[in-house]
């Protein structure tokens, strides 16, 4: 027996030995590695969404076929039914309680574990980016990688990745005084394999009576959009500007993007009609770990909706006027 336990002890060691020295060891190439993971791994499990309060509990599958193309199929497992089907940038939302599929290419930030931008240039301007302690999460060994704002524009983010794959297990938003804004964490979760394509189909049969919403905007040019940022908002910048429909007889919203390269504000500007009028600049209000902030001016309500403190959202609202002409 003593020598079984130490022919183990010396596999242990050499698969331990092998896993550090796949690992990177300076924290940007981790936030890299994360990136990627999440894009090219094939994946499932169950991860626990938690928001104040509130919990929801998803279960996601994720795969690269063959030919390059990108499948997920996210399953959301509590209250009511919901299931987002991802073909690489295209998203179907599938609410099969109002019988409605809407399509969309949002491009911009990816959800969990697929979190972080490809690109970490302007993420190293606005955040302090180091390494914490390797802990386990369902399961896995994980290297916790920190990043502290510069700011307080910008919350802090933990993102602990499994350490092999990079895959991210479990990814932590928290406010000035370390507090939890909101949390995604595995529960359980299989890296690699194959999974079975019928995996990434709708689980619901439509028919007739579903109505297909078409979410695509039409890309925007600064000078076209009519609208401008008059007092920069440090560290972030406009990503994009689309102008989405609202429906039938309503008039469209014009729908501005910045970012820091990870925290991403979005700001919707629409006509309001002279009945739907609000008047004066509404309060800040929280929902979960979205803030919302909302402004009138010229005849339109500005919206400025973002995963940031409530204080970057009133900047940027207020800095929006549209162009004299």
């Amino acid at each position: 027996m003593r020598g079984l336990a130490a022919a183990l002890s010396l596999c242990l060691l050499f698969v331990q030995t092998q896993v550090l020295a796949q690992a990177p060891s300076d924290p940007v190439s981790w936030l890299e590695r994360i990136a990627t993971a999440g894009q090219r791994l094939t994946y499932s499990g169950t991860f626990i969404y938690q928001s104040g309060k509130n919990f929801e509990t998803s279960r996601i599958s994720h795969m690269v076929d063959a030919g390059g193309t990108e499948h997920e199929r996210l399953e959301v497992l509590d209250g009511s039914p919901r299931e987002v089907i991802r073909t690489n940038s295209e998203v179907r939302c599938v609410l099969p309680d109002q019988k409605l599929v809407i399509i969309d290419q949002p491009g911009g930030q990816r959800a969990f574990p697929a979190r972080l931008p490809a690109s970490f240039g302007s993420v190293t301007e606005n955040y302090r980016i180091r390494k914490g302690e390797p802990s386990r999460v369902a399961g896995l060994d994980a290297q916790l990688v920190i990043l502290e704002p510069k700011d307080d524009l910008r919350y802090g983010h933990l993102l602990w990745a499994e350490v092999q794959s990079g895959l991210l297990l479990k990814a932590r938003t928290i406010d000035e005084r370390g507090e939890i804004i909101e949390q995604f964490s595995f529960s359980d979760v299989k890296i690699g394999g194959e999974i079975a394509t019928e995996a990434f189909k709708p689980r619901y049969v439509k028919d007739d009576r579903w109505r297909i919403v078409r979410a695509h905007g039409v890309e925007v040019g600064k000078e076209e959009s009519g609208w401008m940022l008059t007092t920069p908002l440090p560290g972030y910048s406009m990503k994009s500007i689309v102008r989405r429909p609202l429906g039938r007889d309503r008039a469209e919203v014009l729908h501005l993007v910045f970012s820091d390269g990870l925290a991403a504000i979005s700001v919707f500007i629409e006509p309001l009609a002279a009945e739907g009028a609000v008047n004066g600049t509404e309060p800040l209000a929280a929902s979960g770990a979205i803030n919302t902030y909302k402004r009138v001016v010229a005849g339109h309500l500005v919206t400025a909706l973002g995963e940031v403190p409530l204080r970057a959202l009133q900047r940027l609202g207020d800095g929006i006027e549209p162009v004299a002409r």
